[in-house]
């Protein structure tokens, strides 16, 4: 099922829209730790509709999705298996376009070449991302550790 590309593109939300999206992220949270599966009820004019049991992972999702507005932050999706241009690559990194383009040359992403463009799938980028993330919280560890060994109170 495609959606509407109007649907699909991010925009901030509006202070009355952050303000919805903290209220439903605390009742759905709430009602996420008391049922397992919730089920919703549509209400249309007054009149209790359908009930509509959703995936765990996409009440999870959801959540993630009234938090970031919550925090007035515009939330896009990407599906996993999307390819994504370099520079779409370096955005989700936050790095500069070259600055990616020698990591796929180092080999430490993966990646196709289409033409002469190449294509990175998100999911490789993620892992990447998740990697070094990984990494830098070990040297963070490995710092505070030392810092507290020295006695320099930072």
């Amino acid at each position: 099922m495609n959606i509407p590309s109007k649907l699909a593109e991010p925009a901030l939300p509006s202070a009355k829209e952050v303000a919805l999206a903290e209220k439903s992220r605390k009742i759905l949270l709430a009602l996420m730790r008391e049922k397992k599966e919730p089920i919703f009820r549509i209400v249309k004019g007054g009149k209790e509709g359908e009930s509509i049991l959703f995936p765990s992972g996409a009440l999870k999702l959801l959540v993630v999705i009234l938090s970031q507005m919550a925090n007035g932050n515009a939330v896009t999706l990407m599906p996993i298996h999307a390819e994504l241009t370099t520079q779409e690559a370096a955005d989700l990194l936050n790095v500069s376009r070259p600055f990616l383009i020698t990591l796929l040359n180092d080999g430490k992403i993966p990646f196709r070449k289409v033409g002469t463009r190449r294509r990175v799938l998100a999911r490789d980028i993620l892992d990447y991302k998740s990697k070094i993330d990984k990494q830098r919280l070990k040297t963070l560890e490995k710092l505070a550790e030392q810092d507290q060994d020295l006695g320099l109170g930072y």
